[in-house]
């Protein structure tokens, strides 16, 4: 199986919130690939990574960082693939490394996705890739569906909750 997406992070410790992407990517069935690089440790495997990523097949790059959250635009700035960037929260509550992914120089665009918020990368290169997949679209659009279940359940269950002066 080849992988469409891959998720790179700086570190193992950012596992706990790319393990969301890792989850979503696998319950709509999309082929992924996870590692860890630095842009700072390793920046030669970072390059290396990133002008090999098209040839092996990937379509699109999520890239967490924290703090100085160099690598989302490292990778961006050797690749032609989308590159979606995910904050990591760590220093500043995240402020930090959200506005080091956002603040890119004309060129080296990196989509970014709010402060941890990995599920929603996931989501974004899954929307990418059903531009040109069909079972990939129906597998999101019927993921979506679910979302509109879930609320439309929810308000059933609050119609449920009686409080005196509740009115609905």
């Amino acid at each position: 199986m080849t992988p469409l997406v891959s998720i790179i992070m700086g570190s193992t410790s950012d596992l706990p919130v790319m393990e969301k992407a890792c989850k979503q990517l696998d319950a709509l069935q999309i082929p992924f690939e996870v590692n860890a690089l630095s842009a700072h440790r390793t920046p030669e495997a970072v390059e290396q990574f990133a002008t090999q990523a098209k040839e092996r097949g990937l379509k699109v790059i999520i890239a967490a960082a924290g703090m100085a959250a160099a690598l989302p635009g490292v990778i961006a700035a050797s690749t032609t693939l989308p590159v979606i960037g995910v904050p990591i929260k760590g220093m500043l509550d995240g402020l930090d490394a959200m506005l080091s992914i956002i603040q890119m120089p004309p060129g080296i665009p990196v989509a970014t996705v709010g402060v941890n918020a990995a599920q929603n990368a996931a989501i974004l290169a899954v929307e990418m890739l059903a531009l040109t997949d069909e079972a990939i679209a129906q597998r999101l659009a019927d993921y979506k569906s679910g979302l509109k279940a879930k609320i439309e359940k929810a308000n059933q269950d609050l119609a449920e909750i009686k409080y005196e002066y509740k009115t609905n």
